[in-house]
């Protein structure tokens, strides 16, 4: 029987490499125009101005001085008063007349009556009599404001957007070769034939 002479071998695997390199994007954008205007604010203003007012009326009375209107009014009433005092006066002292004959002195009376009497009551007065004699009124008045504001008018202009890219890249290569060797021993094998045949 022939043997074959023995076979040996070896594999090396092929390995291959990548290299890759990222692609780069870099956005860049400037912010937008922008234009803004806005007028003032419409304003209504009402002021209704103070008042002070001062009515010394009550103190020129107690001094004495009083209107032309007022002298006038009150020269009337004292007038018609003093009238109708005459009247009643007149008429008491003709009923006191009559009763003369009945023994009564009312020429005497009467004329006592009639005599000015002179003498006057004086007392300390002050002016004015009252501390609420001059009336003061003071009326601060108001304002009245109304604002109307005006709405901002705005422009805006965008930019576009920089946009720089770099692709990116893959390379790929044999890193290490397949290999794929056979040893025959044939040294080997022809000894063993050999010593087969003695």
């Amino acid at each position: 029987m022939m043997q074959l002479p023995p076979v040996s071998y070896t594999i090396q695997r092929g390995k291959i490499g990548i290299e890759s390199q990222d692609a780069q994007v870099q956005i860049t954008q400037q912010g937008a125009d922008l234009q803004i205007s806005q007028s003032e604010a419409d304003l209504q203003i009402e002021k209704i101005p103070s008042k002070l007012t001062i009515d010394q009326t009550e103190a020129w009375r107690d001094m004495g001085i009083i209107s032309v209107e007022e002298s006038v009014r009150q020269n009337a009433q004292e007038g018609q008063q003093n009238a109708m005092e005459g009247i009643a006066r007149r008429a008491r002292e003709g009923d006191e007349m009559m009763r003369i004959e009945n023994g009564t002195d009312a020429i005497t009376q009467i004329a006592k009556r009639n005599i000015p009497n002179p003498k006057k009551d004086f007392n300390i007065g002050w002016i004015p009599s009252s501390q609420f004699a001059v009336d003061i009124n003071y009326d601060p008045g108001d304002v009245n404001i109304e604002a109307t504001p005006n709405k901002p008018i705005i422009e805006a202009q965008p930019n576009k957007p920089q946009i720089d890219y770099q692709p990116g890249n893959v390379n790929t290569f044999i890193r290490q070769e397949p290999q794929f060797d056979i040893n025959v021993n044939i040294a080997s094998w022809r000894q063993s034939q050999f010593d087969y045949k003695i």
